[in-house]
């Protein structure tokens, strides 16, 4: 097991737990945050792994993977702002 298979291995464990804490998270804010967290360790793999095997497409599937997750984290943001408001 070479050093790059054990940071991906980290960045999936880290996506996986970041996973539960969106999935049992107490409050809105912890889900946001687990969302944001399992977003990046899922872009941070995409992107090693477009280095390791040199296909640059996964970069480009990556910027949209990335726009994506700040968008809908942009959404639930708004969403839950205006839960807020009317309540």
């Amino acid at each position: 097991m070479s050093f790059f298979d054990i940071v991906v291995l980290f960045f999936l464990a880290n996506s996986a737990v970041s996973l539960t804490r969106v999935i049992i998270g107490p409050s809105v804010v912890d889900r946001m945050i687990g969302l944001n967290m399992t977003t990046a360790g899922v872009l941070a793999v995409l992107v090693l792994i477009a280095v390791k095997q040199q296909v640059p497409v996964y970069l480009d599937v990556a910027l949209v993977y990335d726009i994506f997750g700040f968008i809908g984290l942009l959404a639930i943001t708004k969403y839950f702002s205006d839960r807020e408001k009317s309540a």
